[in-house]
């Protein structure tokens, strides 16, 4: 069955960024709305139906954090884009602590956007599975109940500390979780400061589960800010991806950025 087509509420003050964003998610069949203002968006979201909202960070008026707070007080689970022209680690982590599904630098790739704008909404459209259900992520296999990790149906020894890690970050996959969350969920509040504890634990589990340890491919890392296990559906894209790579054009393979 066909899936319901995306509605995306754009919240920017620049004008040709919202022009820019128009014109390829209207060509991909998207239902595309917009806002100039953090109040306007909190306005048109009470009023209407959205998949994902796309929230610049710097705007006059209500700024995007501020909008992402009010947010979160109605709408707990609507997925959040934050869109920013500085990458700062600060600015990061306090909007993931507030709920936010990601954020995409400026000037980003359009591609890259609505990559991570479709892996949000799947998780959102995705029904709800038991917390004890297992994970299964590309050849990963983690079961709560029964402590146990397999790849390729191999078993996969983990210590306490490095099977929390692992679960945390496969719970939540496809979002970058702080360092502080995941300090906090798997040693305690206590150790939330302790990021070069859990950088050894994290290098440790990439041994483990990762083909090439030093080129990831399961456990991404999000500078200064956290991790991302990378879910299900980007993992199989990626891999159709480089299976055509060599038929690509130059063109493709250099996607234009926004700026």
């Amino acid at each position: 069955m066909t899936e319901p087509p995306i509605r995306v509420l754009v919240v920017d003050d620049e004008l040709a960024i919202r022009r820019a964003l128009r014109v390829p998610f209207v060509e991909l069949g998207f239902q595309v709305a917009e806002a100039t203002r953090g109040e306007e968006a909190l306005h048109l979201l009470r009023a209407g139906v959205y998949d994902v909202v796309l929230l610049d960070v710097n705007m006059p008026g209500m700024g995007g954090i501020e909008t992402l707070r009010r947010i979160r007080t109605f709408a707990p689970r609507l997925p959040v884009l934050m869109l920013t022209v500085r990458d700062t680690e600060e600015e990061k982590v306090e909007a993931l602590e507030l709920g936010a599904d990601d954020y995409v630098t400026k000037p980003f790739s359009t591609r890259e956007l609505l990559a991570r704008m479709r892996t949000a909404v799947r998780r959102v459209r995705a029904p709800l599975s038991p917390q004890t259900a297992p994970i299964k992520i590309g050849e990963i296999t983690l079961d709560p109940v029964k402590r146990l990790v397999t790849k390729r149906g191999g078993t996969v020894r983990l210590t306490r500390k490095e099977f929390g890690i692992l679960h945390c970050l496969m719970s939540c996959a496809g979002r970058v979780v702080p360092n502080a969350k995941l300090l906090t969920a798997v040693w305690g509040a206590d150790c939330r400061e302790e990021v070069e504890y859990l950088r050894t634990y994290v290098n440790q589990l990439r041994k483990k589960i990762e083909d090439d340890p030093s080129v990831p491919v399961y456990i991404l890392t999000d500078i200064y800010v956290g991790y991302r296990f990378v879910d299900a559906q980007t993992l199989q894209d990626s891999a159709a991806d480089l299976a055509i790579q060599p038929k690509m054009h130059e063109t493709d393979a250099n996607p234009a950025h926004t700026h």
